[in-house]
């Protein structure tokens, strides 16, 4: 169990996010998907859907998904049928619909919608189970059927940054979204890993940038807030088996910003 460091607000975190033992990503699940891929590495795969992104968000952005589903669906419904708002004709249009829970006796009325990528999931999810099949959505025009995947996570509210990362693999979009007003000027240095992890062996550039959090956070409770986010992130992380190194180096960098902000604050009290 990771050393525990206390807070204002009674707030007790980790000193460190531990990282779960590393599986490989199954390539029956990849090649369930997609067969032609079966003897593909999977990181070539993963460069190749990232170089994607753009068109899947568009077709992300195309269908017309509510943002809960009640519970009490998830009985009768496994598939949905979401209307199709007019899009470009490169966009790749979802295969899945996760419905999110924190567990399948879990006290919340409703569950999240996310449109998905199978393909997304399968090559960075190790702890994923093979996805059931998809209709092809070729020549969709006004509508989409979509097969709908219950899936618990630990935090279902703090799953987009980790999704979209799944996506776009990139650096300074997830540190932008875990650290509020992280300055510009710093993600633009942030050109490859070996960027992230100077930065994280850096003392001074680590005090700076917890700094500048701290001066610009409104108070200790929305401090505490981001680095309950960023503990979400990391689970819901380690849950779905995801161990991409950039990952970890940016909820590491995250991780340390947020304690240091937290110390600076709390010693200026």
């Amino acid at each position: 169990m990771a050393s525990q460091q206390s807070y204002p607000s009674n707030v007790q975190l980790p000193r460190k996010l531990q990282r779960p033992q590393y599986l490989e990503v199954p390539t029956q699940n990849i090649a369930a998907i997609d067969p032609e891929l079966s003897h593909v590495p999977v990181d070539y795969v993963r460069r190749g859907l990232k170089n994607q992104a753009n068109q899947m968000f568009a077709g992300i952005a195309a269908i017309q998904l509510p943002s809960t589903m009640h519970r009490s669906q998830l009985h009768h419904t496994q598939t949905l049928t979401i209307p199709i708002r007019p899009s470009g004709p490169s966009s790749s249009y979802p295969t899945h619909i996760l419905a999110l829970s924190r567990s399948s006796t879990s006290s919340d009325s409703h569950l999240t919608l996310v449109a998905t990528h199978a393909l997304i999931l399968a090559s960075n999810c190790a702890s994923l189970p093979r996805l059931p099949p998809s209709p092809p959505s070729y020549g969709a025009t006004a509508s989409l059927t979509l097969p709908v995947l219950p899936l618990t996570i630990p935090a279902p509210a703090a799953f987009p940054p980790l999704h979209t990362f799944l996506y776009t693999h990139s650096a300074p979009q997830l540190l932008s979204a875990l650290l509020p007003a992280i300055p510009a000027s710093f993600l633009s240095t942030l050109t490859s890993s070996q960027a992230l992890r100077a930065t994280l062996s850096s003392g001074p550039a680590l005090h700076t940038l917890s700094a500048h959090l701290m001066s610009s956070a409104p108070g200790m409770g929305a401090l505490t807030s981001v680095a309950q986010n960023i503990a979400a992130v990391w689970r819901n992380a380690v849950a779905l088996g995801v161990h991409d190194p950039e990952l970890w180096h940016c909820l590491d960098l995250a991780w340390e910003v947020i304690l240091g902000a937290m110390n600076l604050g709390a010693g200026a009290r």
